[in-house]
C-alpha cells in the first residue's frame, strides 16, 4: 500500500485539527514522534511520543481559551521537500482570561513512512505570553 506524501500527510494533520478532528490529528503522528515548542512558556520544550503531545501538549493548549470557545486555525502555506513540510498557519481565539489572541505560527514537519514524526514549531512567543498566560485584566 502506497504511503501519502508528506504534504499530504500535514495538511490533513492540519486541516483536522482546524476541523476539531482529534482521532484523525493523533492518527498523523508515528508513536515515537517528537514536537518542539519555543520560548520560556509553560508549553516550551520538546514534548516526546504520541500521547504526550496528544494528551499533554495539545491538550494543555485547549484549556488556554475561553470555555465554549474554539480556537479557529488556518492554513495558510505549505511547502514540501522530501519528507520535510513547512506549514504556516493563523490561530485565532479568545483566551481564557478573555484577551484576544491572534498568531501566525509556522511548523516544520518531518514526515517518515506517512506519519509525523517531528515538528519544530515558531511564533510569537511573546505575544503568547500577554495573551495566554497573563492573568484575567480586572
Amino acid at each position: 500500500m502506497d504511503q501519502p506524501d508528506p504534504r499530504t500527510v500535514v495538511e490533513r494533520y492540519v486541516t483536522a485539527i482546524a476541523d476539531g478532528d482529534l482521532p484523525t490529528a493523533v492518527a498523523c503522528f508515528a508513536e515515537h514522534a517528537t514536537w518542539s515548542y519555543p520560548g520560556n512558556l509553560p508549553l516550551s520544550g520538546v514534548w516526546d511520543g504520541r500521547a504526550t503531545i496528544v494528551d499533554d501538549f495539545l491538550g494543555q493548549v485547549g484549556t488556554l481559551f475561553a470555555a465554549g470557545s474554539a480556537l479557529k486555525v488556518t492554513l495558510t502555506g505549505l511547502l514540501a521537500d522530501g519528507p520535510q513540510v513547512v506549514a504556516e498557519w493563523t490561530a485565532e481565539g479568545t483566551a481564557a482570561n478573555g484577551a484576544a489572541y491572534q498568531n501566525q505560527c509556522l511548523g516544520i514537519f518531518t514526515v517518515e513512512d506517512g506519519l509525523i514524526t517531528s515538528v519544530r514549531e515558531y511564533l510569537d512567543t511573546h505575544h503568547a505570553a500577554l495573551t495566554l498566560f497573563a492573568p484575567a485584566a480586572g
